[in-house]
């Protein structure tokens, strides 16, 4: 995995930086203003690419064992780490947004470092192996398994690309993009938490699908069955805490808008910032839905779910931002996630593994044999 990591970051940093305007400009109209700020960012990111796929590919391998706790406390430090060296490197330097990217930088190398040292310790990884090309056989499956995740996330990140270029271009001020930032950080605060509960459902649901018997009761525990339990526990608890992440959102809307003293912004961030709030009531069962597909194996259901929904949002992007600006473009965020939520519906009813009908073909099967 870190191999691949390692060959995808030989490809992709003399591209981002030397190409850094083409990039950009898929995003930004040419002259924009913003791109003098943009440019120097992306081009200081792009030389930590390596130690970003590290951070980002870590996390799987320790939740591949089954440990949560790893990941989280190496994230918190480096966000840390960025928090402390933020306001030094951006005010008291002077180095403004280039600040930013270099605080960010070091979170990650660190974090990056760090997620290694703890690999090799638990003998899950060494270090000359990174650097050496593994056998066809043992990469085989990875990349099997992993292109239809791949095409998922090519998906997500064409939708954030799209939402990206239709703000910059709604003005030319900045004040949409400004509004739209602070939207998404409206968005973020329950949004991580259900994220959360998307990774749990990744751990709980492949587990309790194994059926096991208690040597001193003798009773049978886990299984097809039990599993669909906590599938509607968890779609329970996703809909009751989008609901009330929801409410809290909006409880704190006049404290998230007093981050920017710009009367302006605040006005244009609120109706995207209501939208982000109400979505959360579905975005519960969303985030949960497809953890549960990804537990089940169910690749390919959800990369084309996301395919289709990434349509319908770029169609929603070419025509609701020319009527209702800013809140048009926060309207196409909700077709993308109410055709996510029919795909996860249609999952869990009919096509998945612990759907209703296939759970009584598994028991029908197991009576027979």
């Amino acid at each position: 995995t870190f191999f691949i990591g390692g060959l995808v970051a030989l490809l992709g940093t003399p591209f981002f930086f030397f190409k850094s305007n083409l990039i950009l400009g898929t995003i930004m109209e040419k002259g924009s203003p913003a791109m003098q700020f943009a440019k120097p960012y992306l081009l200081i990111r792009s030389l930590a690419l390596y130690f970003t796929m590290i951070c980002t590919l870590a996390p799987a391998s320790f939740r591949g064992i089954q440990d949560t706790k790893t990941p989280v406390i190496v994230a918190f430090v480096a966000l840390i780490i960025n928090a402390i060296l933020d306001p030094i490197l951006i005010f008291t330097f002077g180095m403004g947004l280039s600040g930013a990217a270099i605080a960010t930088v070091i979170a990650e190398i660190v974090a990056a470092i760090t997620y290694l040292v703890i690999l090799r310790k638990k003998g899950m990884v060494r270090v000359r192996k990174i650097f050496s090309i593994p056998a066809w056989d043992r990469i085989e499956p990875f990349l099997k398994g992993g292109s239809l995740l791949q095409l998922r996330g090519i998906a997500i990140n064409l939708t954030f690309l799209m939402v990206t270029r239709v703000t910059q271009s709604i003005d030319k001020t900045g004040v949409a993009a400004a509004a739209h930032a602070l939207a998404i950080q409206t968005f973020q605060v329950g949004a991580v938490v259900l994220f959360g509960l998307s990774l749990v459902a990744q751990f709980v649901i492949p587990n309790e699908m194994i059926e096991t018997n208690d040597e001193k009761t003798g009773r049978k525990a886990g299984g097809f069955t039990a599993a669909r339990a906590v599938v509607n526990r968890l779609m329970s608890w996703g809909f009751i805490l989008g609901t009330l992440l929801g409410l809290f959102q909006l409880a704190i809307l006049p404290i998230m808008q007093k981050s920017t003293p710009m009367v302006e912004v605040r006005k244009a961030a609120r109706i995207p910032s209501l939208l982000a709030s109400f979505y959360q009531i579905f975005n519960g069962l969303v985030f949960i839905g497809e953890g549960i597909m990804i537990a089940t194996e169910n690749y390919l259901q959800l990369s084309i779910s996301t395919v289709i929904a990434t349509g319908g949002c770029l169609w929603a992007l070419n025509t609701l931002p020319q009527r209702y600006g800013l809140a048009g473009v926060w309207l196409s965020f909700g077709v993308w996630n109410m055709i996510r939520l029919v795909g996860v519906l249609i999952h869990q009813q009919f096509t998945g593994r612990l759907a209703p009908r296939n759970l009584a073909k598994t028991a029908s099967i197991q009576d027979k044999s």
